[in-house]
């Protein structure tokens, strides 16, 4: 069963919304729907509880002074 809903949002971003929903051969509302199902969807996947190998190696870099500019130097090194 399908059901209205009303939005309210700023005249910029509506317009927005419709030029992207045309260039995609969608509507505003087709684009909506999905995107209420990606988030409905990812929100399961993350809430799935996490193995006790990775439970235990969260936060452990943390208190590192490694960013990601050490990362990309370090895959510079191993693969150029």
């Amino acid at each position: 069963m399908q059901t209205k809903l009303t939005l309210r949002l700023e005249d910029q971003l509506i317009e927005q919304a419709k030029s992207y929903a045309a260039q995609a051969g969608k509507s505003v509302s087709q684009i909506v729907a999905e995107y209420f199902k990606l988030i409905t969807t990812q929100n399961i996947k993350t809430n799935t509880p996490s193995t006790p190998i990775t439970q235990s190696l969260r936060g452990l870099l943390r208190e590192s002074k490694l960013d990601e500019k050490d990362y990309k130097k370090y895959l510079e090194g191993k693969h150029l």
